[in-house]
C-alpha cells in the first residue's frame, strides 16, 4: 500500500465543473484496503463571499475511493498536528499548514485566484 494507517493526508477533491464548491479535507487514515482509505479529520469548503476556505468545525470521517481520478492526496509529515491545519494567506499565496511541520502550497502556479 502507497498510503498506511496512521499518516496524516490532504486531500483536495477535483471539481468537474467551474461552479462546483471547492472543498479539501485533512485528516488521519484509519484503514486501507485496495479499494480506499478510510479517514478522519476535517473538511474545508471555499466560503466565496469571503474568499477563504472555511474549515468545518466537527470532525468527520471519509471514505475515499483510491481508484479515482477525483482526489488529489497529499501525504503530510508524521508530526503534523490535524487539529492545528489552517489556511492562511501570505503574499497573495494560500497554503495549508499547522504552523509547524506541515506546509502545502494550495495555488501552486501564482497569486490567489
Amino acid at each position: 500500500m502507497l498510503v498506511d494507517i496512521g499518516e496524516k493526508v490532504h486531500i483536495v477533491e477535483r471539481r468537474s465543473f467551474q461552479s462546483d464548491v471547492r472543498r479539501h479535507f485533512f485528516g488521519r487514515v484509519d484503514r486501507v484496503d485496495s479499494a480506499a482509505i478510510r479517514v478522519t479529520g476535517y473538511v474545508f469548503v471555499f466560503d466565496s463571499s469571503s474568499s477563504k476556505f472555511v474549515r468545518i468545525d466537527a470532525p468527520r470521517t471519509r471514505l475515499i475511493p483510491l481508484a479515482t481520478a477525483g482526489y488529489v492526496i497529499n501525504v503530510a509529515a508524521a508530526e503534523t498536528d490535524v487539529e492545528d491545519v489552517r489556511y492562511v494567506e501570505s503574499d497573495g499565496r494560500l497554503k495549508a499548514t499547522d504552523g509547524g511541520a506541515f506546509n502545502l502550497d494550495i495555488n501552486e502556479f501564482g497569486v490567489l485566484r
